[in-house]
């Protein structure tokens, strides 16, 4: 679906989107957990949505309902073909879950996950004792266990998401189990899952997140989550209204450990009128100027950043765009590709992303199939002169089904 953003000046309060990452998280705890558990906030995102399948699929009763979503855990094992859909977390998390039964499960996936390298995975379920095949290092995974424990090691440098997969399931495996993880890139992703663990009954010990120690036959709990907002979608709308606009963004936790609450200092390193209190956050439209920001933590950070860093006076830096390389697209490529339509100047050296502020205008532009790329588009085109048409926006359901509803109450012109 084409959609077009006509420049707008967006106003009001947005409740930002609940978080995906920990939607999926406690989808897989509560699944493992003997009774029912309650999820208050949750994501209905695309991602969110392949976890509930595969919950599904591994034996639990998903009851999703608007507000709230029930989960009944069990291992009575239904089907053995899980599709990931385009979740690289759901892939890399579930993977290691899989593993605890000793049928042969075969995980697949669609659109870009098809691209992305699996041998983290096949070798760290290998190395665990674990019947693992790729196809030629890509989709689909054919997992036989039963996951017994052990000891393994990991390189964390392109994702900390099978990190989180060993840590979820190696707890319910007979025997204890040690991770030595190298390189570990999205720490705070980490603390998300430590959380999760915690809040499910689960104990699990670690030195400087370098060697993790996890005791065995440890017992999932059921219980009542809350899923907080979603720094990672929240970031885009905090974009928005310092770009062109006087927006108050309700929901996002100053106490989160999610890595992109790091979009405050991009903010306030531009000269953002930015205006804290409690979990809103107030953002007013103001002069910018060029940042310097090292997103190696957050890749997700890059998209928005990019937007606003158009708007900013000077050249901005970003760090880390070896992150980028294995997402929906190739996102350096991308967002160089869309925003030089967009008038912007734009230059990679190293491992940063360099862009020059200037005049945006509009123009046509691919998402990619990329949601991130899609909404970063949109959010440019708020202060753009001219409009701006993004082709198959239809992707930003992946993680923020609601995000063009959200900023069309706003204010902004989005036309179908």
């Amino acid at each position: 679906m084409e959609r077009s953003v006509e420049p707008s000046f967006v106003s009001g309060e947005i409740i930002a989107p609940p978080s995906k990452s920990m939607t999926q998280r406690i989808i897989a705890a509560a699944m493992m957990a003997d009774g029912r558990s309650t999820i208050l906030n949750p994501s209905y995102c695309d991602d969110s949505l392949a976890a509930m399948s595969i919950a599904v699929s591994l034996g639990a009763r998903v009851e999703p309902e608007a507000v709230q979503m029930k989960i009944t855990g069990s291992w009575e094992l239904k089907e053995r073909k899980l599709n990931c859909g385009e979740s690289g977390l759901a892939i890399r998390m579930f993977s290691p879950v899989a593993a605890l039964f000793d049928e042969e499960i075969t995980l697949s996936g669609a659109g870009s996950l098809k691209n992305r390298p699996m041998n983290m995975i096949v070798d760290a379920l290998v190395q665990l004792g674990v019947e693992c095949k790729s196809d030629n290092g890509f989709l689909p995974l054919r997992i036989k266990g039963p996951l017994k424990g052990g000891k393994c090691e990991v390189d964390g440098s392109v994702s900390s998401q099978l990190l989180t997969g060993l840590l979820m399931a190696l707890p319910l495996a007979e025997k204890s189990s040690e991770i030595r993880v190298s390189n570990l890139k999205s720490r705070p992703y980490i603390d998300m899952t430590l959380q999760v663990l915690r809040n499910s009954g689960i104990i699990v010990t670690n030195d400087s997140y370098e060697f993790f120690r996890i005791e065995g036959m440890q017992e999932y709990k059921p219980g009542t989550y809350q899923v907080e907002g979603d720094w990672s979608g929240g970031a885009f709308l905090l974009v928005a209204g310092a770009i062109n606009g006087n927006l108050k963004i309700n929901g996002l936790s100053n106490k989160s450990s999610q890595s992109d609450m790091a979009v405050l200092k991009a903010l306030m390193d531009a000269g953002a009128d930015l205006k804290i209190s409690g979990n809103s956050i107030e953002v007013s439209r103001s002069a910018l100027k060029a940042f310097e920001f090292d997103a190696t933590d957050s890749p997700d950070l890059f998209p928005p950043l990019v937007a606003l860093a158009s708007y900013c006076k000077g050249v901005s830096s970003i760090k880390g765009v070896s992150r980028l390389l294995h997402k929906e697209s190739n996102r350096a490529a991308a967002l160089s590709e869309e925003f030089g339509k967009m008038n912007i100047k734009t230059e990679i050296r190293n491992d940063c992303f360099h862009i020059t502020g200037g005049k945006v205008t509009g123009a046509r532009v691919n998402s990619h199939e990329d949601h991130r790329i899609a909404m970063a588009a949109a959010v440019a085109a708020l202060g753009a002169e001219g409009t701006v048409y993004i082709k198959d926006s239809h992707c930003v359901a992946k993680s923020y089904p609601g995000f063009f509803d959200d900023i069309k109450k706003a204010g902004a012109m989005v036309h179908e």
